[in-house]
C-alpha cells in the first residue's frame, strides 16, 4: 500500500469516526452521572432525520445540525422523564427509546427518499492544507471534525478540573452522598441525559449531513450501539473514547476497501468486522 491510496483512507476514517466521538462523549457523561441509556441509536436516528429535514426545507445546513440535537434532546428528554421522574427501568426504557427512534425516523423520512442535499464540505486552509502527506490529513476536514477533537479537550477537562465536572461524578457514584449534602442530583442526571441527547442527535445529523447526504432508513447501522460499547471500552475516559472511535472508524473504512486491494474474503463477512471488532474488545476489556 503506497501513500496515495493509505491517505484517503485514513482521511476516511476520520469522518467514520466523527459521529462515534460525539456519540460516545455525550453517553459518556450520561452513564458518569449514574443513568445508563440505550437509546443512543434512536436519538442518533431522530437527529438524522431531523437534521436533513430542516436542510433540504430551508438549505441551512447551521439549521439542520441544531435541528438534529433538539431532536435528540427530546428524545433524552422523554427518557428522562419515564426513568428520572417516574422511575421506570433504565434498560428497558432505553430499548424503548431505541425502537421508538427507528419507527419514528422511518415514518418521518418517507418523504425524504431519493431526496439529495449539499453535504458539508471540508476546509481548505491556505497553504496548509498543501503540504505533502500532512495537509490531506489534518488540514482538510469539514469544522465538525475539529469541533469534535475540541468537545474532547473540553470534556476532558470539565470531567477532570472542575467543580461541576466532579459533582457529576459524584452523583453517579454516589447519588444518597451527594443528595445529602444538599445537591439536586435529579436536576444534575437531567442535565447529564440533554447533553447526551443533544451528541447524539448531532452525531446523527452528521451522518445524514456530512458523511452521507441523503435520507436513507436505518442509516446509523448500528453506530449507536458501538457508541455504547466505546465508553465500556474506554473506561469511561474521554481520551479513550477518542482512540475507540478512531479505531473502530478505521476498521469500518478498512472493510470498504478490503476488496479493492484484492482481499478474496466475502463482503458479508467484512461487513462484520466492526461489529467483530466491538465484541473482541469488550471480551478483551
Amino acid at each position: 500500500m503506497n501513500a496515495e491510496q493509505l491517505i484517503p483512507i485514513l482521511a476516511s476514517t476520520v469522518g467514520a469516526a466523527t459521529p462515534l466521538v460525539y456519540a460516545s462523549l455525550g453517553e459518556l457523561v450520561v452513564e458518569r452521572a449514574g443513568v445508563l441509556n440505550l437509546g443512543v441509536e434512536g436519538m442518533m436516528l431522530g437527529g438524522a432525520i431531523a437534521g436533513f429535514a430542516v436542510t433540504s426545507q430551508t438549505g441551512s445546513l447551521t439549521l439542520g445540525f441544531i435541528a438534529g440535537m433538539l431532536a435528540g434532546m427530546a428524545l433524552a428528554l422523554v427518557f428522562g422523564f419515564l426513568t428520572l421522574t417516574l422511575q421506570t427501568n433504565q434498560v428497558a426504557t432505553g430499548l424503548a427509546l431505541t425502537l421508538f427512534g427507528v419507527g419514528l425516523s422511518a415514518f418521518i423520512g418517507r418523504g425524504f427518499v431519493g431526496t439529495t442535499i449539499e453535504g458539508l464540505k471540508g476546509i481548505a486552509i491556505p497553504w496548509l492544507s498543501d503540504v505533502p502527506l500532512i495537509g490531506p490529513l489534518l488540514f482538510r476536514f469539514d469544522v465538525l471534525v475539529y469541533a469534535s477533537l475540541a468537545l474532547f479537550i473540553v470534556m476532558q477537562w470539565f470531567l477532570n478540573r472542575t467543580r461541576a465536572g466532579l459533582l457529576v461524578r459524584a452523583v453517579g457514584e454516589s447519588p444518597q452522598s451527594a443528595h445529602a449534602i444538599g445537591y439536586p442530583v435529579i436536576l444534575i442526571r437531567y442535565l447529564a441525559v440533554l447533553f447526551g441527547g443533544a451528541m447524539s442527535g448531532l452525531a446523527g445529523a452528521y451522518l445524514s449531513q456530512a458523511i452521507t447526504p441523503m435520507w436513507v432508513e436505518g442509516m446509523t447501522s448500528g453506530r449507536g450501539w458501538i457508541a455504547l460499547a466505546l465508553v465500556v471500552f474506554a473506561t469511561w475516559k474521554p481520551w479513550r473514547v477518542v482512540l475507540g472511535a478512531y479505531l473502530f472508524g478505521g476498521v469500518t473504512i478498512l472493510q470498504l476497501h478490503a476488496q479493492g486491494f484484492g482481499v478474496a474474503i466475502p463482503s458479508e463477512f467484512l461487513s462484520m468486522l466492526p461489529y467483530i471488532a466491538t465484541i473482541v474488545v469488550l471480551v478483551i476489556i
